[in-house]
């Protein structure tokens, strides 16, 4: 576990996540009468008494004078510290993009809907069941939220610490980041992933998971207008100067090889995405952690075929895609 501050008023918060780098924030403007602490992420079950705490209490801020825990978006290593994070600090308000609102208040919808899906597409697309385990484990007891966001929120928490909601949707509808003006920085957490997630040796091991390519282009191209001096992610080390360029670009430049990919797979034939899967996971990766998730991608690219009128979808089991026309 590591704390460090990295802007003003802008603690990075580091632990291991199994393979990976693993980082939550947080923003507090001191310990000034009137300064007000904000907590992003509350990692999986174990992290809070693992890191956050520890890390809180290293710079002198008791976990009971949390103010928000902002919960970037619905996933297990983002949310499966919720619980243990309101034991330790009741009076903090925990806080959501409405859009994924309903999978963060709930671990049977979680589990059923962001992680489920797979299984409908087959054993080669499903995650194997050490996986299905670790992401039952991970994920503590679900925390009932008390702000439901939008985007465009503004959070002062101290006088010269005011940071703005950021909408950046595509890895979730309901992602969400912070944007501080005063450093330039924008906290991301996953809503730009570049060409796949890293082990600790910077070796690309795990897809980056997108569900709506559109929307997450989006994003990366918000990100590109608001060119921010420091960005910082939840897997990777801070970006500043020309690496968060880079990094945008990467991201961008995947989604492109992914769309290529998807279209001249289906130019050959009827696909399903089990299949898609071993046939692009080692031309894109090739990725040894979670390789399934790829599919995210695969049946987003599936998507906008189908929305322009140059695919079908067959329903059966598992589903299939074909092209239409020439």
């Amino acid at each position: 576990m590591a704390i460090a501050l990295i802007a003003p008023g802008i603690y990075r918060i580091e632990s291991v996540l199994g393979p990976r780098p693993f980082a939550q924030y947080l923003l507090w403007g001191g310990p000034e009468v009137g300064s007000r602490a904000l907590l992003v992420d509350t990692g999986v079950v174990g992290t809070p008494d693992e890191a956050i705490v520890p890390a809180l209490r290293e710079i002198g801020l008791d976990p009971t004078a949390l103010d928000w825990v902002l919960l970037s978006h619905a996933d297990v290593d983002h949310v499966g510290g919720n619980a243990a994070m309101r034991a330790v600090a009741p009076r903090a308000l925990f806080a959501a993009h409405a859009l994924d609102a309903f999978w963060i208040g709930s671990c049977d919808r979680i589990l059923a809907e962001r992680y489920g899906w797979y299984a409908a597409h087959g054993p080669d697309a499903d995650y194997d069941d050490a996986t299905k385990t670790w992401l039952r484990d991970a994920l503590g007891p679900a925390v009932p939220l008390d702000l439901h966001l939008s985007g465009g929120e503004r959070f002062r928490l101290g006088p010269t610490l005011t940071v703005d909601l950021l909408h950046l949707p595509g890895h979730s509808p309901g992602h969400i980041g912070l944007w501080d003006a005063a450093s330039r920085t924008a906290i991301i957490t996953d809503a730009a992933l570049g060409s796949g997630l890293l082990d600790h040796a910077g070796t690309v091991i795990h897809p980056p998971p997108y569900f709506d390519a559109a929307a997450y282009e989006g994003s990366i191209a918000r990100l590109r207008t608001l060119a921010p001096a420091l960005l910082l992610t939840a897997h990777y080390a801070p970006f500043e100067g020309a690496a968060v360029g880079e990094f945008l670009d990467r991201g961008a430049a995947f989604v492109a090889r992914a769309r290529a990919a998807v279209g001249a797979a289906l130019s050959e034939g009827e696909v399903t995405l089990g299949g898609l899967l071993g046939r692009l996971g080692p031309a894109l990766g090739p990725f040894t952690s979670m390789p399934n998730e790829l599919a995210g991608p695969i049946r987003a690219h599936l998507r906008e075929l189908v929305a322009a009128g140059r695919a079908e979808e067959i329903a059966g089991t598992p589903p299939a895609w074909r092209r239409i026309g020439a």
